[in-house]
C-alpha cells in the first residue's frame, strides 16, 4: 500500500556563526507498509517523525527519495496528487474546528471539499457519527464537547471521503486512560475493516498495545522495524532496575535467571519486571520519549 523509497529531506541551517549549513532532518528512509496495518512510527523530539509525515500527506517536498501509494508516485503528476488525495485522509494532532460550528456542519463542511452530493453528504455523516459513537451531539457546537469527543470527531472527519490509509499524529494526546482506550479500540476496529494506518505517538505502550509493527527513528535515520513482541524478545524479555547515584538504571536479559544472577552481583536495590517496548526504545536511542 505505501513504499518508501530512500527518502530524505534536508533544510538550509543557520549556524551559531550566522552561516548557512544543511540540517538532515530525514536520512534514507525506506520502509513498507501493508494494507490493514497498524504501523507506529517512533523516535524521541526531533528524530524526523513529523518531518516523514509532512512529506507523506503532502506537506513537504522531499528533497530526494520516492513515495508511492498504491502505485501512485508523490510529486510527479498532478493526476497522481488528486488520486494520493482521495487515498488519505489525516487526524492532525491540533484541534482545528471551526468550535462555533455544530459536529455536524463541521462534516458537513469536509464533505462538501470533497465534492460529495448531498445525499452522499447527509447518509455519510450519520454513518460515521454512529461509527464513533457521537450522533447524540449532532447539533451541539464542537466548544461544547469533551477532549475525547473532540478526537472522535477528528477521525470522523478524516474518514468522510472513504481513505483506504489514514495518518494518525498523536491521536490520544492530553486524554485520560478509559478515553485512551477507547480510541484504541476504534483504531484496531478500522484496520479490521481495511484501512492502512500510520500512527505517530509519545505514549510507547500505546503503540505496543495497537501496533502490528514499528519503526524506531533518531537523528533522522531509521534504526530498526519490528513488531513489538518481536523487539522485545529479540532484545530481552526481563529487566533488572537499580538506582545508582540519582539516575534509574535498568538492563535488559534474556532469561529470569540471568536477571537473578545478575541481581545478586549488584550491592545496590534492585528489582526484576518483564520488558516493555519502552525499555526496547531507549536501548535503541539512548533517550526516553519526549527528550
Amino acid at each position: 500500500m505505501i513504499e518508501i523509497k530512500n527518502l530524505r529531506k534536508v533544510y538550509e541551517h543557520i549556524g551559531k556563526d550566522k552561516g548557512k549549513t544543511e540540517k538532515i532532518a530525514v536520512d534514507g528512509l525506506t520502509l513498507s507498509i501493508g494494507t490493514g496495518e497498524v504501523f507506529g512510527l517512533l523516535g524521541p523530539n526531533g528524530a524526523g517523525k513529523t518531518t516523514t509525515i509532512r512529506m507523506l500527506t503532502m506537506l513537504t517536498m522531499p528533497t530526494s527519495g520516492e513515495i508511492l501509494y498504491d502505485g501512485h508516485r508523490v510529486g510527479e503528476e498532478e493526476e497522481d496528487a488528486r488520486a494520493i488525495k482521495q487515498l488519505i485522509g489525516v487526524v492532525p494532532q491540533n484541534l482545528n474546528f471551526d468550535q462555533d460550528l455544530t459536529v455536524g456542519e463541521n462534516l458537513e463542511l469536509h464533505a462538501r471539499l470533497y465534492h460529495m452530493g448531498r445525499e452522499e453528504r447527509e447518509r455519510r455523516i450519520e454513518e460515521l457519527l454512529e461509527y464513533v459513537e457521537l450522533s447524540d451531539v449532532i447539533n451541539d457546537t464542537v466548544k461544547r464537547l469533551s477532549g475525547g469527543m473532540k478526537r472522535r470527531l477528528l477521525i470522523a472527519r478524516a474518514l468522510i471521503h472513504h481513505p483506504k490509509i489514514l495518518f494518525l499524529d498523536e491521536p490520544t494526546v492530553a486524554l485520560d486512560p478509559q478515553v485512551r482506550r477507547r480510541i484504541w479500540e476504534l483504531i484496531k476496529k478500522m484496520a479490521a475493516e481495511g484501512a492502512t494506518i500510520l500512527i505517530t505517538t509519545h505514549y510507547i505502550e500505546e503503540a505496543e498495545a495497537i501496533c502490528d509493527r514499528v519503526a524506531i527513528m533518531n537523528r533522522g535515520k531509521l534504526l530498526a522495524i519490528d513488531t513489538p513482541k518481536n523487539f522485545i524478545s529479540r532484545l530481552g524479555g526481563f529487566v533488572v532496575e537499580w538506582n545508582e547515584g540519582v539516575h534509574r538504571e535498568f538492563r535488559l536479559f534474556a532469561t529470569r535467571e540471568d536477571a537473578s544472577s545478575f541481581l545478586g552481583s549488584l550491592d545496590e536495590a534492585a528489582s526484576i519486571r518483564r520488558s516493555n517496548l519502552e525499555d526496547v526504545f531507549i536501548e535503541l536511542t539512548g533517550r526516553k520519549e519526549g527528550l
